[in-house]
């Protein structure tokens, strides 16, 4: 293998601190950066998400018996099959319908803030629907 020589370079002295200060900040803010971005999206602590929906299975089978069941009813103008389908980005109403399972919401607040979100006057049937499959 030839070596290589690097011209116009100053070697580092026997004695130089194998890190410099300005290496030392970068590594710190990269941490720093690390942190904050795992605290904002909620990653390792409860961070911007305290009430972030953990997995439940009792959650899952009740989206899944309202998009069976009520699935071809809208809310706003969204069947709600499509909200309920990962094809959708609206978290919102996966999010609400949860918390109303799980007793966060009672059936007024889920409906005052389905309409407010959805806010066509129209959403009425697929509430009914939905309130019908609670257990």
């Amino acid at each position: 293998m030839q070596q290589r020589r690097v011209t116009g370079a100053t070697p580092a002295p026997e004695n130089a601190a194998p890190d410099s200060i300005g290496q030392a900040w970068n590594r710190f803010g990269a941490a720093m950066l690390t942190a904050f971005v795992l605290a904002a999206t909620g990653c390792g602590t409860n961070g911007f998400a305290p009430d972030a929906l953990v997995e439940n299975p009792g959650a899952d089978a009740f989206l899944n018996r309202i998009q069976q069941q009520c699935g071809k009813l809208s809310v706003g103008d969204q069947p709600l099959n499509y909200l309920l389908s990962s094809s959708s980005n609206d978290t919102y109403f996966v999010d609400a319908t949860s918390k109303l399972y799980l007793g966060t919401f009672d059936k007024k607040q889920y409906a005052d803030s389905i309409n407010a979100f959805y806010p066509t006057g129209t959403n009425q049937p697929a509430l009914d629907c939905i309130f019908a499959k609670l257990p």
